[in-house]
């Protein structure tokens, strides 16, 4: 009996050049084991600058984007691969881009219907002077994911967030300020168009930062989330419709927050390029479904290479 990728060559692209790189070596890892057990013939790419000379001289049948942050998820490596015409997974150019800017993406969210925090974009030196809301609220970059550069400012803080002046800071000089929504921390993704469950995070620190997503026992996934049904299925269909609006395909995942004192879900943002490291959250809710990691990466690449056809390229929707 045939393995299912049998024959096939599929590039998974990993690493890259944001602050997310080493998620990024793990999900693509873990992926390129899985199209390896999958039959695939399987070239693992530490993506660079030189991508495209790499991908023409590897001429792949499709490739898998396991790359996170910017460059990699913001549309950039995505043209890439359209003009080289080579069938690649997630979302396209436009989608990307739209996603990974949270402030342009929350305009379109809110006009499609979906609930979506306040805020705005303010400099990181008038954040840094004095408060630019009134606390509780959260301060961080605009086009990052896996909760990079995220500060929390509670009530009784004794000032506005220096951190933002640190030398270490990277991340642009304008913030996204948000109010903060106390509550459940909870995730859904969709795949291919449908919402398949709602996790709700439990982090051991008190907030969903870094460690907490990718750290040993940094948080603790309750699958089906503890929350009431009629929550659930508007998070499904919140989470659904942020990603039509944006336009986006494949694989997303929705972060959300929901205030259960006075039910108020606002959704945070959607990931084009969700983790697939083993405390993902996406893979654990397929595996929840009956869908096995293995059967998940197989779905995505032939997703990708369908839409691509036999002779490559894709549409950047």
């Amino acid at each position: 009996m045939s393995l299912p990728l049998a024959g096939r060559h599929v590039a998974c692209l990993m690493g890259g050049l944001s602050p997310e790189r080493e998620v990024s070596l793990v999900s693509g890892a873990a992926c390129a084991d899985a199209l390896e057990r999958l039959g695939a013939r399987v070239s693992r790419v530490d993506a660079g600058r030189d991508i495209a000379q790499v991908l023409t001289a590897l001429k792949p049948d499709v490739c898998f984007n396991a790359l996170h942050g910017e460059w990699g998820e913001d549309g950039v490596v995505q043209g890439v691969l359209e003009t080289l015409a080579l069938p690649y997974s997630h979302s396209g150019v436009l989608a990307s881009a739209l996603a990974m800017d949270k402030v342009k993406a929350k305009a379109v969210i809110a006009a499609a219907g979906v609930k979506v925090p306040g805020g705005g974009l303010y400099s990181r030196f008038d954040v840094a002077r004095d408060h630019v809301m009134q606390p509780p609220y959260v301060v961080k970059p605009n086009a990052q994911g896996s909760s990079v550069g995220v500060i929390l400012v509670f009530e009784g803080a004794n000032g506005p967030p220096t951190e933002v002046l640190a030398p270490g800071w990277t991340f642009g000089d304008e913030v996204l300020v948000e109010p903060y929504v106390r509550g459940h921390e909870l995730a859904v993704a969709v795949m291919d168009g449908k919402a398949l469950t709602v996790t709700e995070i439990v982090p051991s620190t008190g907030f969903y930062d870094y460690e907490a997503k990718y750290g040993e026992g940094g948080s603790m996934h309750v699958v089906p989330a503890r929350i009431p049904a009629e929550v659930a299925e508007r998070a499904k269909a919140m989470a659904e419709g942020a990603h039509a609006a944006l336009g986006c395909r494949g694989v997303t995942r929705s972060d959300f927050r929901y205030d259960d004192i006075n039910d108020l879900l606002v959704l945070l943002e959607v990931n084009t390029q969700p983790g697939m490291t083993p405390t993902s959250l996406a893979p654990e809710q397929a595996a929840h479904l009956g869908i096995g990691f293995d059967d998940l990466v197989l779905w995505i690449t032939e997703d990708a290479y369908a839409r691509g056809g036999a002779g490559g390229g894709t549409t950047s929707r």
